[in-house]
């Protein structure tokens, strides 16, 4: 259960998923998450630096540059990432969508 509390939103999963292949700043994360607002994809962030999943660099520069990519504990729940893709293909399959 303690995984689930942690990542206890699709835009978690989602953002865990986007940030696999390297470093990524809010304005991607946006464009990739089709349907998030700003408030919530804040707060998702927030709390997956919290816990410890994600990491943030701030590049304290003038336009403002921030980076988010995953802490080697984030890295180590990508294999978890991919077995619930294939089983949602799976599932598909299954019953025909």
């Amino acid at each position: 259960m303690t995984t689930l509390n942690l990542v206890n939103s699709k835009w978690k999963v989602l953002i865990i998923r986007d940030l696999a292949t390297g470093a990524k700043r809010n304005s991607f994360l946006k464009k990739s998450l089709s349907g998030i607002s700003q408030k919530v994809l804040t707060a998702a962030l927030k709390s997956l630096v919290k816990d410890g999943i994600v990491k943030r660099v701030d590049f304290e520069e003038i336009p403002p540059h921030v980076e988010y990519s995953l802490t080697d504990l984030g890295v180590k729940f990508l294999p978890i990432v991919e077995e619930l893709r294939k089983w949602g293909e799976l599932y598909k399959q299954i019953n025909n969508e």
